[in-house]
């Protein structure tokens, strides 16, 4: 956690009424360099809070609604065919970043056949896995079963409202 704004300025400010870095850092137990850095900030950008904290933007969170389209199109698609059909449409990316985008929203690649198997053969399992049942398709989380959010067990309401055994 950075430290509070309070401080900071306390530290900016006895700088200002002729403290030294070194004297206003030893006066309220922070290093010499944070004083330092502190001052610096507040004499060039006159701020004295804490810089922003966190994690960095993927650049295809820009590109979301085309890339989720680009999947829709066509579903059996492989990682490095989504990765080209999206350089096509000049969105930058990496099979890398596509699989991490993919699982930060939640679709999921469904290994079976996207096709139920058929009679005709078509669709059949070949060894080797040639046709449509080797393909998977990709999932999005409104339309798989998989991520609807568990029912929770009646049990534990009933048990609450049991009276207590005397005893």
């Amino acid at each position: 956690m950075p430290y509070s704004r309070d401080l900071r300025g306390r530290v900016v400010e006895a700088v200002d009424e002729g403290a030294t870095r070194h004297e206003a850092a030893e006066r309220f137990g922070i290093s010499v360099s944070s004083a330092v850095r502190w001052h610096q900030a507040w004499r060039q950008e006159g701020r004295c809070e804490a810089k922003p904290c966190g994690g960095s933007r993927s650049p295809l969170e820009d590109h979301a609604e085309a890339i989720v389209a680009v999947i829709e199109e066509q579903r059996d698609r492989t990682l490095d065919e989504i990765v080209a059909a999206m350089h096509k449409l000049k969105i930058p990316g990496s099979r890398t970043g596509l699989f991490r985008f993919l699982e930060r929203h939640g679709i999921t690649r469904k290994k079976k056949s996207c096709t139920p198997l058929s009679r005709s053969g078509r669709t059949s399992r070949a060894p080797g896995g040639a046709g449509y049942a080797s393909r998977g398709c990709w999932i999005r989380p409104i339309l798989s079963s998989s991520t609807k959010p568990r029912l929770t067990p009646a049990w534990p309401a009933h048990t609450a409202a049991l009276p207590a055994a005397s005893g």
